[in-house]
């Protein structure tokens, strides 16, 4: 009887184990890790490419026909004058005198300097300058106050981020920070453990707009202790929801 009593013990507890929906096979980690170096390796060149849904806004000095919420008008461009161009499912905008450009995959540069170009049919040494509206990197969790954070510039840092979230709160657990980055159609997901001493680059990362920060609590349920890991088909917004479910 006793022996029946264990065996039933053991196989209440294993069938009762949460399963990871988000482990990867075993023989797949070493790639994950792969991926993970070089998704959120340092890159003192990244530069923010164009994404669909972005919200741009066109600077051409001293000319308001081609511009759109230019930053030299009286007004400042903002969301809040609808002062911009988004671009379209297809990766369009349609621009002042020349229609329909496709934007997506472009960098602010290589898009301030195609207009430029274009512009200089009607003008001389046109004074051209873009920005995009939505750049935002996301902190979520135990910090003093969770935010939406717009970013002009494209290389921030973890660090800074969360300092402009006024730092942690008591409760938030520095092993476990989780960064979530879109790549594709999947998201990235890397366990950053600031506690851990040595190697500086590896816990104040780089971040780029369109990050997810998630800080958990000391107390929260431990789904993934791995140093990476990859949650396919779905966004990072998606992403996030689920993971701040399981804390």
């Amino acid at each position: 009887m006793r022996y029946l009593l264990i065996l039933f013990v053991v196989i209440f507890f294993t069938a009762c184990k949460t399963s990871n929906i988000f482990v990867q096979p075993r023989a797949e980690q070493k790639s994950d890790v792969e991926l993970l170096d070089s998704v959120f390796r340092y890159n003192p060149d990244y530069q923010y490419v164009i994404r669909k849904d972005d919200k741009i806004n066109i600077s051409v000095w001293e000319q308001d026909d081609f511009s759109v919420g230019s930053i030299y008008g009286i007004y400042n461009s903002n969301e809040v004058y609808g002062k911009w161009l988004m671009v379209d499912p297809k990766g369009n905008i349609e621009v002042p005198k020349l229609g329909t450009m496709h934007v997506l995959g472009m960098t602010e540069i290589e898009l301030k300097t195609r207009l430029k170009e274009a512009f200089a049919t009607w003008l001389v040494n046109p004074i051209v300058d873009i920005k995009v509206l939505n750049k935002v990197i996301t902190v979520m969790g135990e910090v003093r106050t969770p935010q939406m954070l717009k970013v002009d510039k494209d290389r921030n840092t973890l660090l800074e981020m969360i300092a402009r979230c006024e730092g942690f709160v008591f409760y938030a657990d520095l092993r476990y920070i989780k960064v979530l980055r879109q790549i594709g159609e999947d998201v990235i997901v890397a366990n950053i453990n600031i506690t851990k001493s040595g190697d500086y680059l590896s816990k104040n990362i780089q971040l780029h707009p369109g990050d997810i920060v998630i800080v958990p609590s000391k107390k929260y349920k431990e789904f993934d202790k791995r140093i990476s890991t990859i949650i396919p088909f779905t966004t990072t917004i998606s992403a996030a929801a689920i993971l701040m479910g399981l804390f």
